[in-house]
Order: structure tokens, then C-alpha cells, then sequence
């Protein structure tokens, strides 16, 4: 079957970003590539351009976070769009609430943690770098989402 990696896009801050989401989740990076190992005399970086990361892969769970840094010559993301939320299905409360709390530090908690009215239990956020997360532990369902 399929699975789903989300992909994560940064105006220069993927590093830190994924340092952060590193020390939420654990592990350690599949992969750090950065835009001066891959540059190309046909298309000129900036020394700082150079620098930023083309792309990181963070492991978690059976599944991969990614994402990279856009270069300034391409153009801003929008970071403050309405990007789509990454899910989280958390093994226990205990891990749900550890998820939680580190992702929140720094961020908007739009819905806190707590029993849903589904049975589970569940919270939205948004990081302290604008991503959006659902955090959800559901004692009853006994497979991943």
C-alpha cells in the first residue's frame, strides 16, 4: 500500500525547524542535503542561498517527515496560508501528550487536548513556524490512521 510523507517548505529556517521537530519526536535524520552539494554552475547561488537545505528527512514512526528551504531567487512561500494539517496518531495519552507539548512550545494550541466527542483524544495546533498539527490518541482503534 501507498503512504503518505508529508513535504514541508521553508523561506530559510528547515534546519531549525526540523531540529525543533527533531527533539519532539526523536531520531535521527535520514538525510541532510544542502543546495551547495547539488549546486549547478548554470543556475548561481548566493553563499547564504548555499548554505540553506535542499533536503531533510526526518523519520517518525513508519513514516518520513520532509521538507527544504526555498531559495530568495524563487520566490516566498506564503507561510501563513491554510496549509494542510499533518496527523499524528499517538500509540498512548502519555505519547499524545508529549507530542503535544513539544509542538506547542511557541505555537497556537487551536484546539487543546483533551476527550473528543468521537472518543479519542485530540488536539490541533499550529507550531511555532506556522505548520499545522493534529494530535490524536483513540485507545480504541487498534491500527494506524
Amino acid at each position: 500500500m501507498a503512504q503518505i510523507n508529508p513535504h514541508i517548505n521553508f523561506n530559510g529556517n528547515a534546519e531549525e525547524a526540523f531540529l525543533f521537530y527533531r527533539s519532539v519526536f526523536g531520531g535521527d535524520f535520514a538525510k541532510i542535503v544542502r543546495f551547495k552539494d547539488l549546486s549547478d554552475p548554470g543556475i548561481p547561488l548566493t553563499e547564504s542561498e548555499a548554505e540553506k537545505v535542499m533536503h531533510i528527512a526526518l523519520p517518525i514512526g513508519t513514516g518520513i517527515l520532509m521538507g527544504n528551504d526555498v531559495p530568495e531567487s524563487m520566490g516566498r512561500t506564503n507561510e501563513n496560508e491554510n496549509r494542510s494539517k499533518i496527523a499524528v496518531s499517538a500509540e498512548s495519552k502519555e505519547e499524545a501528550e508529549k507530542i503535544f507539548q513539544g509542538l506547542s512550545a511557541g505555537g497556537q494550541v487551536e484546539v487543546p487536548l483533551e476527550a473528543s466527542p468521537w472518543g479519542s483524544y485530540f488536539a490541533m495546533l499550529r507550531d511555532k513556524y506556522g505548520i499545522e498539527w493534529m494530535i490524536d490518541f483513540d485507545p480504541n482503534y487498534k491500527g494506524k490512521l
